[in-house]
């Protein structure tokens, strides 16, 4: 069985995004020419991708991954970088697949996804400006019950870091926004430099044997009990192939590509700012999330710039100018920022399934071929997950976890590639007017 993909139509190089004007380090990676063995074949140098080759080559497996541009390139090298806990949007929804004990170890997968990032930046001390505090920000008096909720079930989940409810008059402890009615902060949570995350875990991969290759998509794939993926110059032939391209896959896998729906998400960063704006702007160095459909999520850079995100598109268009689009979004929360000039620009794609939950399993028809993908905007940790889940299956060490993700069934968005974009962003619309009731 052979499937075929589209040339890639985007830059090669990294988008022009502060994470890439503050890379600190460079790896020299060639592209694939000619013939490479290997136990395992992985599609895609982003999170995914590369910690399932961490995970592979520390379980002894030869591994080969390959990348259409540069590692990082897509969501994993432009997201927010805020490390949040959580898989998937109201997990509850699942009960009747996996049952109720399926449900609770969902959920403690989303705490263990943040740890695992926790301990590979430590073990292999990967300079990323990791930093610890993050914040839920509620817009509604019903916001903050629901934290009050999730609080009563993470200390029901066993989870080990500092929770607090911050009340209105409180909220000026972490923001200085009038915006907000309440907040969490979870110390279990924080942010990072994701760019420089997926270069140090790259260099990771190298050290442990992985062989890594940049500029070399994937132009054609044949299925069989030996994969063989071919690019403009090489292939691939292994046992066993993984699929970890998310919202860029497109047609290389017309049944993983069906179910998984690229959206536009955007980020700004303004010029650095003092030490005295940067505490007055978020005292505590959290990373903040609102509750909205449309969400803002935001933060400080290690060199005290705010980086504000959100306002993911479902249309499949971009705005012609992403400063000119999120500037307004921007002030909105912090109108002290009239005169501060933005310095960088930058959005990207992000994968989203139609029930919000990652998407990890094998081809029913190919069970050789692995993949994960649509995390729906909260993927620096269960990409961190997948890897683990992945490997476990390829190496014959599924548990639980592994089989809990495969179980969940997720539908192929109707009207085809073309016709996705627009009747998501009419679901999306609903979801905004219903949140203004």
């Amino acid at each position: 069985m052979t499937a075929r993909a589209h040339p890639p139509v985007h830059s090669a190089e990294h988008a022009p995004s502060y994470y890439a004007a503050s890379v600190n380090q460079q790896l020299d990676l060639p592209a694939l020419q000619g013939e490479q063995r290997a136990d395992v074949c992985i599609v895609g140098g982003g999170f995914s991708g590369l910690n399932t080759a961490i995970e592979l080559a520390q379980k002894g497996l030869s591994v080969v991954l390959i990348e259409a541009h540069r590692i990082g390139w897509g969501a994993s090298g432009r997201n927010g970088g805020q490390l949040i806990r959580g898989v998937g949007h109201g997990v509850e929804q699942f009960e009747s697949v996996i049952g109720k004990d399926g449900v609770r170890e969902l959920k403690l997968m989303g705490l263990e996804a943040v740890e695992i990032v926790r301990r590979r930046v430590a073990q292999f001390e990967i300079d990323c400006d990791l930093a610890w505090g993050y914040c839920d920000l509620a817009n509604k008096p019903r916001d903050l019950a629901g934290f009050a909720e999730d609080a009563a079930e993470l200390q029901s989940l066993g989870y080990r870091h500092e929770l607090r409810l911050l009340q209105p008059e409180q909220m000026h402890e972490v923001v200085g926004s009038n915006r907000y009615v309440g907040g969490m902060i979870d110390m279990g949570s924080g942010h990072l430099h994701p760019l420089n995350l997926a270069l140090g875990e790259a260099a990771a991969a190298q050290s442990l044997g992985v062989r890594l290759f940049e500029h070399s998509p994937a132009t054609r794939i044949d299925y069989g009990s030996e994969i063989r993926v071919h690019t403009a110059q090489g292939v691939v032939r292994a046992a066993q192939l993984v699929l970890a391209c998310n919202a860029y896959i497109r047609d290389l896998n017309p049944t993983l590509g069906g179910k998984v729906l690229p959206a536009g998400s955007y980020i700004i960063a303004t010029e650095q700012l003092s030490e005295e704006q940067a505490n007055a702007l978020i005292p505590q160095n959290m990373a903040l999330c609102d509750q909205r459909v449309a969400v803002d999520y935001y933060r400080l850079s290690a060199d005290r710039r705010l980086l504000f995100g959100g306002a993911c598109r479902y249309s499949g268009t971009d705005p012609s100018d992403i400063a000119a689009y999120m500037r307004p979004k921007m002030l909105a929360v912090f109108p002290q920022l009239q005169n501060v000039r933005i310095e960088y620009q930058w959005g990207g794609m992000i994968g989203i399934g139609a029930n919000r939950l990652p998407q990890i399993g094998r081809l029913r028809d190919q069970p050789n071929v692995f993949y994960a993908q649509a995390y729906a905007g909260h993927g620096v940790n269960a990409t961190h997950l997948a890897g683990k889940l992945l490997a476990e299956a390829i190496a014959g060490q599924a548990g639980g976890g592994f089989e809990l993700f495969a179980k969940v069934p997720h539908i192929t968005f109707p009207g085809g590639r073309h016709l996705r974009s627009p009747l998501l962003a009419l679901g999306m619309l609903w979801h905004r007017l219903k949140e203004l009731a």
